[in-house]
């Protein structure tokens, strides 16, 4: 279970702002790459909004959904998030790792908050104008990581509902653009789409182009 250990070695209760990062949506064939920001005070924070976080993964959709409109809804003096995305097209011009970092730095961007340092889940950093620590699975290992994952991933997931009404019979509302069997399917009998990802090995197979 995360806690708020690697944001107290940063500095964060004596008077430095240490946020967690973390991004959604890196593998599916569609859709934007969501990245999300959070700073948390667990001295003001709800000890019972504190204690279910954890990584997204890891949660339902009801509790993700329910802890996404706490952390949203939350005092801002005892949390705050930010969300940043990239689009297809931006994914498709930089690649999936660099968009990801790209939403990652207009997640900060978005939170409001100078950072004093940023906790990023993963082994690759965005530049910020803050210090950055990177941190495998770390959103099991921080509250501030972990607030971030949920956030990102239920921020997607919504957005992926949306492109699903626009785009009926990808099955988006329920694999979120990721290469599940229906998905595939829904390719070869409805096509592409432009929220389709070029660059991903399955969508240029499906408009036979090479890059």
């Amino acid at each position: 279970m995360p806690d708020f250990a690697l944001e107290t070695r940063l500095g964060a209760g004596r008077g430095r702002v240490v946020v967690g990062v973390d991004e959604a949506g890196r593998g599916p064939w569609a859709g934007p790459v969501v990245a999300a920001a959070a700073w948390l005070d667990p001295a003001i924070l709800d000890p019972a909004l504190l204690g279910q976080l954890d990584d997204s993964k890891r949660l339902g959709p009801t509790t993700r959904e329910r802890l996404y409109r706490q952390l949203t809804a939350a005092d801002p003096g005892a949390a705050r998030v930010g969300l940043g995305a990239a689009s297809v097209a931006e994914i498709d011009r930089l690649n999936i790792l660099e968009a990801s970092l790209l939403a990652m730095a207009r997640a900060v961007a978005g939170l409001g908050l100078e950072a004093d340092a940023a906790l990023v889940d993963g082994n690759r950093a965005p530049g910020l104008s803050c210090p950055v620590e990177t941190v495998v699975k770390g959103d099991a290992r921080s509250y501030s990581i972990a607030a971030a994952s949920i956030v990102a991933k239920v921020a997607r997931d919504r957005r992926m509902a949306e492109l699903a009404r626009d785009h009926p019979g990808y099955g988006w509302e329920r694999n979120r653009g990721y290469g599940t069997a229906e998905h595939r399917a829904a390719i070869a009998r409805l096509g592409v789409t432009p929220e389709h990802r070029r660059s991903f090995r399955p969508v240029r197979e499906a408009l036979n182009i090479s890059l």
